[in-house]
């Protein structure tokens, strides 16, 4: 006799083990699921109706209570439909205990029997396998997602009749194959943008390699028409390739977020997502009923683009502050309580003005000392703090252009890369031993540890910060940047030349 079925709620990132359990007794037919059961979890009464009955079974007329174990513990989705519907029909039938409770049961029942694809699936399949379950009954739409976790079997499904059968020894079904990592790699993950194109912009082009070298924010301003979009939509082809590692926590958040398909079962690149500025700040955290990630942490790993940012509202982007300090975020509901990981690069370009041409020195600006005071306020002291890169992009003279250039001698975005590349060996071997990852990661304590400056570059530094009137935080990303510097120049010691041209990156009209 089956005492209880296996499955998973996943909320946020956190996946916890539901115990399914039904009793069935005589009295006047009624349906019952109780312990924190969302809506969609109670219209599982309906499809498990008219799914049991497209199969071949039927309910039985009787009093049945189901309870999803644990009671506080908020349960969500219509994947409980299976659990439910295994429970109900096995106990018709001799099934091993052992077998039922070394399995987990994931999946949403549509009312001819088949089996939808459900979110979270490879989240909950990590963990089941953390867990040390032996395997997983999934939906064959979700199939490719769930093989990418070894140690763990993996079986797809079409229908409910299928899993009745096998689990009544009347057909056998495969264990997936693990998926390939080293063939999902060598796909062609190709960039539609290069640095070659990018011509007579190599200040701001040498700012972006240092960006990506260390995890540093950026800010890029200028008139309209100076690059400054082109030049973020290439920036993504110069990051370092995605670990494996690195790869499978961004997938889980896609994962949760309905954004992994058959096409693309796992996020292999890293391109940049960019908000429109009618964003609400709510929108850009979470979305939906369960606050499933905005894009702040579909970002995660990868880069966050804000064009026009001074068209962004205000409390907008002072939402970003705390996630461009800690790189996560906590979202509390009145039900439970979501963290998702935030850790991108933010690169935000902006105008000077309303008209766009305060600082043009081709055009007359059409704004009044106050509109621009005004614009440029939304960028509050603060926010400015959390920004290391601070650039402007001339606009390139027309008499410059040719058509048909010749990119050939250009510098491609695969020669900036593999300089990129190789500061990134240097800071994964400076943080062996350590949780971190990038430059822009440490702390006081690895700052005094791994940047250590001579008594003239630390004079130089700390006369420019009070010049400058910046603050203690400024000074720190100071050195975190020229640190990254020294890295590119494959040096151990961070040296004067290095400082000086990380302050040639702040912004000199802080207050």
């Amino acid at each position: 006799m089956i005492t209880k079925v296996n499955s998973i709620t996943v909320n946020g990132l956190d996946s916890h083990l539901v115990e399914v359990e039904v009793d069935i007794n005589n009295g006047l037919p009624s349906f019952t699921i109780v312990w924190l059961p969302d809506q969609w979890v109670q219209e599982s009464k309906e499809r498990l109706r008219s799914a049991m009955k497209s199969s071949g079974n039927k309910l039985p007329m009787t009093r049945i209570t189901v309870n999803l174990a644990p009671a506080d513990i908020r349960k969500s989705g219509p994947s409980f439909d299976f659990p439910i519907a295994v429970w109900i029909m096995l106990n018709e039938w001799f099934i091993e205990d052992t077998f039922v409770s070394d399995s987990i049961f994931l999946w949403e029942l549509s009312l001819d029997g088949r089996l939808r694809k459900v979110a979270s699936v490879l989240p909950a399949t990590i963990w089941a396998k953390e867990k040390w379950f032996k395997r997983i009954f999934i939906p064959k739409d979700n199939s490719l997602e769930a093989s990418i976790v070894p140690g763990i079997d993996v079986i797809a499904v079409e229908n409910l009749r299928e899993v009745i059968d096998f689990l009544n020894s009347e057909k056998e079904l495969l264990v997936l194959p693990e998926l390939d990592f080293k063939k999902l790699w060598k796909d062609d993950i190709s960039n539609n943008f290069d640095f070659k194109y990018v011509l007579w912009q190599e200040h701001a082009k040498r700012a972006l390699e240092i960006s990506a070298s260390g995890w540093h924010n950026i800010i890029m301003d200028w008139p309209p028409g100076s690059g400054k979009t082109m030049l973020s939509k290439a920036f993504s082809s110069i990051l370092p390739d995605l670990t494996i590692d690195e790869s499978i926590e961004v997938s889980k958040i896609y994962s949760i977020s309905w954004l992994l398909n058959a096409q693309n079962p796992i996020v292999r690149k890293r391109p940049f997502r960019t908000i429109h500025h009618t964003a609400s700040s709510v929108s850009i955290v979470w979305w939906g009923r369960n606050a499933k990630p905005g894009e702040i942490s579909l970002s995660h790993k990868w880069v966050l683009f804000l064009d026009e940012i001074l068209e962004f509202e205000k409390s907008v982007l002072e939402v970003l502050r705390q996630p461009l300090e800690d790189w996560n975020i906590t979202i509390n509901r009145a039900n439970a309580s979501y963290s998702y990981p935030a850790q991108f690069i933010m690169i935000w370009a902006m105008n000077p003005c309303p008209c766009g041409y305060f600082t043009d020195p081709d055009r007359d600006c059409i704004c009044s000392h106050k509109q621009v005071e005004n614009y440029r306020s939304k960028l509050s002291g603060p926010l400015i703090d959390r920004v290391d890169i601070f650039i402007e992009v001339p606009k390139v003279k027309t008499d410059k252009f040719k058509v048909g250039e010749d990119y050939s001698k250009s510098e491609t975005s695969s020669d900036i890369k593999k300089r990129v590349e190789k500061a990134r060996q240097k800071q994964l071997i400076r943080f062996k031993w350590t949780d971190l990852t990038f430059n822009s990661e440490m702390w006081t304590n690895e700052i005094n540890k791994y940047c250590q400056l001579d008594k003239n570059t630390e004079m130089i530094l700390k006369q420019a910060v009070n010049n400058m009137n910046l603050s203690a935080r400024a000074y720190y990303r100071i050195i975190k940047l020229a640190r990254t510097i020294a890295d590119l120049d494959w040096l151990k010691d961070i040296e004067s030349k290095h400082i000086l041209e990380a302050l040639s990156f702040r912004k000199k009209e802080e207050n």
